[in-house]
């Protein structure tokens, strides 16, 4: 077993928390009951998997329950695969064999035919209009720029001043200096952990989480610290912060990286209080926030929250924010952005010279035209992603009653759970209907997430119902054939 696996525990308290309400009316079959609550936690991915759980008889002290029902249950989990146990050493989550899905072999997809129904990136087309005529104007600009050499590892001027105000609009005061441009989200992510974490270091992530920020931690060399989310409620209570504290204190991780706009998958959305806690704990244990807003912009129920690092750490480097033009204007610009304290984004200037050295000088001109006159497109964007979101949830009810799809106050994709571990299996009949998926295992980590799927709202409207006519077709065919796929990139 892996020394990471290893590390990876959860105390009786905690796992008491997770279990919840578990006891069956009447306090009979409490065996049965017990490991079905544990089975169900493990393919949700709400008890990630290599996960240690606790001795039987602590867990039956804190469950007020006798330590013989806590070791029938744990026998039970171990005979149906979902617990590994070694003499003298305790016991691991797993699932059982077979049960991963090709949906988490690997981060990278093939080229994407246009013919396909793309049901997988969570993406939105250009706004074309508003596009040409920045790029128009960013040509005009470019005369001022040609004669330097077209390097500059903060990112251009009138591009930081022009995220620094919409920061300031957004009710978080931001100065040019406390910003740094990079080439898209995922550049800023990356350069974050390689500026803040070392390998061999923890990093608590949220469970489901974005993917790719799982594949830039296991890059870095780093370990993931999942702090499971309640599937079923878009708002604050999705994220347990006692959970997140109790695993700050159990793991000490040097970083935490959440997104608490609008979460990619689940579409939750922490309130005013849940930030203040975070920051509250930043400051008590001195562990960095890498808050994720790539989403922040897209609320379509109302006018979304604040920034974290408004919430007491406005020049604090505490709290490290990054967002995007991929989600709210287009991927294509592959423009992002670190807000933080001014001297550590200098320290995160001279640790990207060993990667690149500084973005695209036309598409960040460009950039700044976009986000400087950013309102008009994302009022429109929220209003088209707002029809789109209940146009879907009303089809998926029709035509997949049995599916509990999450209702989002944001963002752009629901969190559907499945009610069975069959996501890796719909993918693959998916993809031979001709539609493509992102299978909730792409979101976790090691496996879980079966019942899960992601579905994105981005999808051209006339485009909608043909997809899920050919879904529909996919799930009669699914079985326990277990057909393989090639795996998808996810956005």
């Amino acid at each position: 077993m892996a020394r990471d696996d290893i590390d990876r525990r959860i105390g009786a308290r905690s796992f008491a928390r997770l279990l919840g309400d578990w006891r069956p009316p009447g306090g009979r079959g409490l065996t049965a009951a017990l490991a079905g609550r544990v089975r169900l936690l493990v393919l949700d991915g709400r008890l990630p998997l290599q996960t240690r759980v606790p001795a039987e008889r602590e867990l039956a002290t804190v469950l007020d329950v006798s330590r013989t029902t806590v070791a029938a249950a744990f026998e039970t989990l171990r005979e149906a695969g979902f617990l590994n146990s070694r003499r003298g050493a305790g016991s691991w989550t797993q699932l059982p064999p077979g049960t991963m899905g090709a949906g988490m072999s690997s981060p990278f997809s093939p080229h994407v035919d246009r013919t396909l129904f793309d049901l997988a990136h969570a993406a939105l087309p250009a706004p074309a209009g508003e596009l040409r005529a920045a790029a128009a104007m960013a040509v005009g600009d470019l005369d001022a720029h040609l004669g330097g050499h077209g390097y500059d590892l903060l990112g251009l001027p009138a591009l930081r001043a022009a995220v620094a105000r919409r920061f300031t609009a957004r009710g978080l005061p931001t100065t040019a200096d406390q910003v740094l441009i990079t080439s898209g989200g995922q550049a800023a992510i990356a350069l974050v952990l390689a500026a803040l974490v070392t390998p061999g270091d923890r990093v608590l992530v949220e469970h489901p989480t974005y993917p790719n920020a799982l594949e830039a931690v296991h890059a870095r060399g780093a370990r993931c610290v999942p702090v499971p989310l309640a599937p079923d409620s878009p708002g604050a209570d999705a994220w347990d912060l006692e959970l997140v504290t109790a695993a700050v204190r159990d793991a000490a991780p040097r970083l935490a990286y959440l997104i608490p706009d609008h979460q990619n998958p689940t579409g939750a959305l922490l309130d005013a209080t849940g930030r203040e806690r975070l920051v509250g704990l930043a400051r008590r244990t001195g562990m960095p926030l890498l808050i994720d807003e790539t989403l922040a912009e897209l609320a379509l129920d109302g006018p979304g929250e604040i920034p974290v690092a408004a919430h007491g750490a406005p020049d604090s480097a505490l709290v490290i924010t990054i967002g995007s033009a991929a989600k709210a204007l287009w991927g294509g610009l592959r423009i992002g952005w670190i807000r933080t304290a001014a001297p550590t984004v200098r320290r995160l200037a001279a640790h990207r010279a060993a990667t690149d050295l500084g973005g695209p000088v036309l598409e960040q001109l460009l950039a700044a035209w976009l986000v400087a006159d950013l309102d008009p497109i994302v009022t429109a964007r929220r209003a088209e992603l707002a029809t789109a979101r209940d146009d879907l949830l009303a089809r998926l009810g029709v035509a997949f009653p049995g599916w509990r799809p999450s209702h989002p106050t944001g963002g752009l994709s629901l969190w559907v759970d499945l009610g069975a571990p069959v996501s890796s299996r719909l993918v693959g009949a998916a993809r031979r209907h001709d539609v493509l998926l992102a299978a909730g295992p792409r979101f976790g980590l090691a496996g879980a997430f079966e019942r899960y799927l992601r579905i994105p709202y981005t999808l051209r409207a006339d485009r909608v119902g043909p997809a899920l006519e050919r879904l529909l077709a996919a799930w009669h065919t699914v079985d326990a054939s277990h057909p393989e796929t090639e795996p998808v990139a996810v956005a």
